[in-house]
C-alpha cells in the first residue's frame, strides 16, 4: 500500500517550495521531489521593455541577491551595445560582486544553516532559528549578523543602497568607489576576517558530529560547472566555464557563455515551476532518481565553484581549498559541504576585496561606455553567490525587449535537490512514524544548496510546517503540525 508524505512549506529557504515523499507498501522511500510552487513570469512580463531598464527590473527578481542579476543584466547589455566598458568600470562590478557574495553567503550560514549545525538537527524547532542561535552563541551570532552588514555596506558604498541599487547599467556604472568609502572598507576587514576564520574553525570541528549527514546530503556523483579565469584560478565575474565530473575529470573546458545553448538543455516537468536545465552533450536523466556518471545532472553554486577551480589566488583561501579537497579526497561530492564552501568563498572575497583597495581605478571617473543598440542580441553570465547566472536577450533595433532566457542558479541545481532530497529521504525514513528531527533534515538538504525561489521569506522565528502521511487510497495516516 503505498503512502505520501508532504512538506508544506519548507522553511528557512528564498521563497516557497514544498517536499513529497512517496513510500512503498513496505514503508520504504520509493521517490521523492521537490516542488516550487510559486510562479515569478518575468521572461514573459519584460518582453517590450526597453534595454536600458532591464537591470533595474531583474534585479527585482530577488531582495537577496538583486546584485547578481544587475550585474548579469548589464553584462547582457554591454553585448548589445557592442561595447569594452572601461576598465575602472570592471574592476568596480567586480568588487560589488565580492561584497554580494559575502552578504549572501552570511546570510545563509549564519541565518538559515548555523542553528542546525550548532543547535543540532534534533533541537527544539522553538529555539532552533536565530534567536535560538543568538542566545546559545551570541558572539558568533553578532559576527556572523556584522559580516553580512559588511557585505551590504560596500554595496551601499558603491551603488547608494544595500538593496535594489540603480548603479551597474549597459555600458559600465553609474559611480565610483570615494575616498571616505575605500577607509571605511579597509576600517572593516579586520572585523570580517576574524568571524570567518572563527566559523570555519567552528565548522570543521563540527564535521564529527555530521558523519551520516555528510554522507547523505546530496552525496551522489554528477557534474560540477563554474567560471574559471583562463589558468583555472576561481572567478566570480568574467571568464569561461569548466565541467568536470566526481572524480575531477575536465569534462569540457574554456567553454563560451554566450553559446550556453549548445551545452545547457533546459527541461520542464508538471510538479514544478522551475526549471530543470541539465548538460546537454549527456543528455536529461531519464529520471531524477536516476544518478549515473553518464548523464547530464550537474551542480552549480560554491561547492561546484571550488571543485573546477585549481586555486583561489589568495593566500588564506588557497590553503583552505587545499584541505577542503583533501577532505574530500579530491573532488567534494557531498552536498553538505556547501556550507565549507561558503565560507572558504567569503575568505577569499575578502583577500580579493583587500588587495583592490591601493587601485587608483576604483576613484576613477571615466565609467561608462557611450553607444546605442549595435546587436539585437547579447549574453550576460557571472557567478551569483548560489551559482553561475545566465541573462539572454533579444532586442529589436529600437532595442525594446523582443525575448528573454533566465537560468538562475538554483533552477542548474533542481536535478541534484531532488536526488538529495531522496537520498536523504531514503536514509532516515522508515514508515509512517514521522519524528521533527527527520523532517528538519529533509529540509536541511534543500537549505544546503540555500535555494533562492524568489525573495527572502521564512529567515527568522517559528516556523509553520504541515506534512501529512496518506497510504495510497488517500486515507490520512498520521499528520504533524509545526506552528
Amino acid at each position: 500500500m503505498g503512502q505520501k508524505i508532504v512538506i508544506d512549506p519548507v522553511t528557512r529557504i528564498e521563497g516557497h517550495a514544498k517536499i513529497t515523499i512517496h513510500l512503498d507498501d513496505t514503508g520504504q522511500v520509493s521517490d521523492a521531489r521537490f516542488h516550487v510552487t510559486e510562479f515569478r513570469g518575468f521572461e514573459t512580463f519584460c518582453q517590450g521593455r526597453p534595454l536600458w531598464e532591464m537591470p533595474g527590473i531583474t534585479a527585482r527578481i530577488c531582495g537577496i541577491c538583486p546584485v547578481s542579476h544587475l550585474l548579469a543584466s548589464a553584462k547582457a547589455g554591454d553585448c548589445i551595445l557592442a561595447v569594452t566598458i572601461p576598465l575602472a568600470a570592471t574592476k568596480l562590478r567586480r568588487l560589488m560582486n565580492l561584497a554580494q557574495i559575502i552578504q549572501s553567503h552570511a546570510l545563509s550560514f549564519f541565518h538559515l544553516s548555523a542553528p542546525d549545525l550548532l543547535l543540532g538537527m534534533d533541537s527544539d524547532p522553538q529555539h532552533r532559528n536565530i534567536f535560538g542561535l543568538m542566545a546559545a552563541f551570541p558572539e558568533l551570532a553578532r559576527g556572523g549578523i556584522r559580516l553580512r552588514q559588511f557585505g551590504q555596506e560596500i554595496i551601499e558604498l558603491l551603488g547608494g543602497r544595500k538593496i535594489h541599487p540603480s548603479w551597474a547599467v549597459p555600458g559600465g556604472v553609474r559611480e565610483p568607489l570615494s575616498e571616505t568609502g575605500r577607509h571605511d572598507i579597509r576600517e572593516g576587514l579586520p572585523e570580517a576576517y576574524s568571524t570567518v576564520h572563527t566559523a570555519l574553525e567552528q565548522f570543521k570541528q563540527l564535521l564529527h558530529q555530521y558523519e551520516r549527514e555528510a554522507q547523505t546530503f546530496g552525496n551522489f556523483p554528477s557534474l560540477f560547472m563554474g567560471l574559471v579565469t583562463p589558468d583555472g584560478q576561481w572567478e566570480h565575474y568574467d571568464g569561461n566555464l569548466r565541467v568536470v565530473d566526481s572524480a575531477g575529470n575536465v569534462i569540457a573546458d574554456r567553454l563560451d557563455p554566450a553559446h550556453y545553448q549548445d551545452f545547457i538543455g533546459e527541461a520542464v516537468e508538471p510538479w514544478s515551476y522551475l526549471k530543470f536545465p541539465y548538460y546537454r552533450p549527456l543528455g536529461y536523466p531519464s529520471s531524477h532518481e536516476h544518478c549515473r556518471l553518464d548523464n547530464g545532472m550537474y551542480r552549480v553554486g560554491p561547492l561546484a565553484r571550488l571543485n573546477v577551480c585549481t586555486r583561489f589566488g589568495t593566500p588564506l583561501a588557497d590553503q583552505e581549498l587545499r584541505e577542503f579537497h583533501d577532505r574530500g579526497n579530491g573532488t567534494v561530492t557531498s552536498s553538505f559541504f556547501y556550507h565549507y564552501a561558503r565560507l572558504i568563498e567569503i575568505l577569499g572575497a575578502l583577500e580579493h576585496i583587500e588587495q583592490m583597495m591601493d587601485d587608483p581605478d576604483l576613484l576613477s571617473t571615466h565609467l561608462r561606455a557611450n553607444a546605442g543598440i549595435n546587436q539585437l542580441e547579447g549574453v550576460g553570465v557571472s557567478e551569483a553567490p548560489r551559482g553561475t547566472l545566465f541573462h539572454h536577450y533579444q532586442v529589436d533595433e529600437s532595442g525594446l525587449m523582443q525575448r528573454l532566457n533566465l537560468i538562475i542558479a538554483t533552477g542548474q541545481n533542481n536535478l541534484a535537490m531532488n536526488r538529495t532530497v531522496t537520498q536523504i529521504a531514503r536514509h532516515f525514513i522508515h514508515g509512517s512514524d514521522i519524528p521533527e528531527g527527520m523532517l528538519n533534515r529533509v529540509e536541511a538538504g534543500i537549505r544546503a544548496f540555500d535555494p533562492c525561489l524568489s525573495c527572502s521569506t521564512h529567515a527568522a522565528g517559528q516556523m509553520p510546517l504541515h506534512l501529512q502521511l496518506f497510504n495510497a487510497k488517500g486515507t490520512l495516516l498520521n499528520e504533524v503540525w509545526r506552528e
